[in-house]
């Protein structure tokens, strides 16, 4: 039997898609035991190739329905940005505003009331200009949140407007055997304390 495409050429197998006799030379194997013609070759590789193409597509396809992409860097960073400037924006808006919280026990946390009287401090310079209070009193009522029948409890503070480190504020009589504490905008400092005050 003579090649279909070459008549002067034996034919060695059948095209097994459309069954007619070919040559060595026109033989495809494009699988073990599987002969085709060139056409049909090329009709098998396209039509496997696009099935295969379809079924990971449909894959590709259940695998964005049925899981979320994870997160990445990028989505943190937005998150984190956002929820920033909103801390931002709040602290501008409300930064000023009296403080909140319950009443202070003036006569047993005496060096708390201290520590809350200088982050008032720092406050009072931060909104008005870099420039501190020429007396305590200043800092009430938007700075700190005090009664007028409380306004007294300041006197437990020497304060002095300092113009080397801006201010330095300190216990008025720190009890016996404990140190003063002195606060300014240099940092916090001990001294022992000698005869009652700074």
């Amino acid at each position: 039997m003579k090649c279909k495409n070459h008549p002067k050429k034996e034919a060695v197998q059948f095209c097994s898609s459309c069954g007619i006799p070919v040559c060595e030379e026109c033989i495809e194997e494009p699988a073990p035991g599987q002969y085709y013609c060139f056409q049909c070759a090329m009709l098998q590789t396209v039509s496997v190739v696009g099935t295969s193409l379809v079924n990971k597509r449909t894959k590709s396809d259940e695998k964005k329905l049925g899981k979320k992409k994870p997160w990445g860097p990028f989505q943190y960073f937005v998150i984190l940005s956002s929820v920033l400037i909103a801390v931002m924006w709040g602290v501008i808006i409300f930064g000023g505003q009296k403080s909140t919280g319950k009443r202070i026990d003036f006569a047993n946390q005496e060096r708390v009331f201290l520590f809350m009287v200088d982050s008032s401090i720092k406050r009072y310079a931060h909104y008005e200009g870099n420039k501190y209070p020429d007396k305590l009193t200043d800092l009430v009522p938007k700075y700190l949140r005090l009664s007028n029948e409380e306004i007294f409890q300041l006197n437990r503070f020497n304060y002095l407007k300092d113009t080397n480190t801006g201010y330095r504020l300190s216990l008025t009589n720190p009890k016996d055997g404990e140190m003063n504490i002195i606060i300014s905008p240099k940092g916090i400092k001990y001294e022992a304390r000698i005869g009652g005050g700074v």
